[in-house]
């Protein structure tokens, strides 16, 4: 359990890497191992303690609205933060995270397309330490050359430490968001960055498994990875 109690799930990308396949359905709708990725998102959220989960909502707006309802069957109580224009990754927090009813000193946030058993709490308790914590994880191979060095929980443009890709999760802190423009676009890497000048930017190196199902090779290899677990993960 986490003491993070809200959340923002941004769902608003519009699937391009995906192609035909978000043409009739949102990326945040893909099936997962029968499960569609944004009620996976939803469940490992409600399992770490937090109810209050707003999403931010863009193509296919109203495929998920009717598809998730209020949140209820799964102890979860939704907010939609719909966006006439995108606001990107950091634009979307900003405004979705005013829905919140009480967002608390942290709020945690969570890409639609992330599939990955994340401990929240480390999360959490990595984000006290200043602005903001971003779960790391080994570069991928469409990846390689990583996003940020991470050295004794501090991450880093360059220097000593290992290089790892940012993995979609992160926990920032609410008067750190507050201090950001609300209803104008920009990039949550702005915000990263910030963060990063401050030394207020720490992150967790996370070695459990993650799935980014932006490609569909992903999204098929992340289905028959789950597929083959006894639980189906959640």
């Amino acid at each position: 359990m986490t003491s993070v109690r809200s959340a923002v799930i941004l769902a608003a990308g519009l699937g391009s890497r995906l192609k035909w396949l978000t043409q009739r359905q949102p990326k945040a709708l893909m099936p997962v191992a029968g499960t569609p990725a944004i009620i996976r998102v939803i469940r490992r959220l409600v399992a770490a303690g937090i109810g209050d989960i707003a999403i931010n909502l863009h193509h296919h707006a109203d495929s998920i609205r009717k598809t998730l309802g209020n949140g209820q069957r799964w102890g979860a109580r939704l907010y939609y933060s719909y966006e006439p224009l995108l606001l990107d990754s950091g634009g979307g927090l900003r405004q979705a995270m005013r829905l919140l009813p009480e967002a608390g000193d942290f709020v945690l946030l969570h890409n639609a397309d992330i599939i990955a058993d994340a401990d929240f709490s480390v999360l959490h308790r990595c984000a006290q330490g200043g602005d903001c914590a971003l779960m790391m994880v080994k570069n991928p191979a469409h990846h390689r050359q990583g996003d940020f060095v991470l050295h004794r929980r501090r991450l880093q443009k360059e220097g000593e430490g290992r290089r790892l890709t940012f993995g979609g999760i992160s926990c920032w802190r609410t008067s750190t968001v507050q201090c950001w423009p609300s209803g104008q676009p920009f990039p949550l890497t702005a915000c990263i960055q910030q963060a990063i000048q401050a030394h207020a930017c720490c992150g967790y190196y996370h070695q459990g498994y993650w799935f980014d199902i932006g490609r569909a090779v992903d999204l098929f290899r992340t289905s028959s990875f789950l597929t083959s677990r006894s639980d189906h993960a959640s």
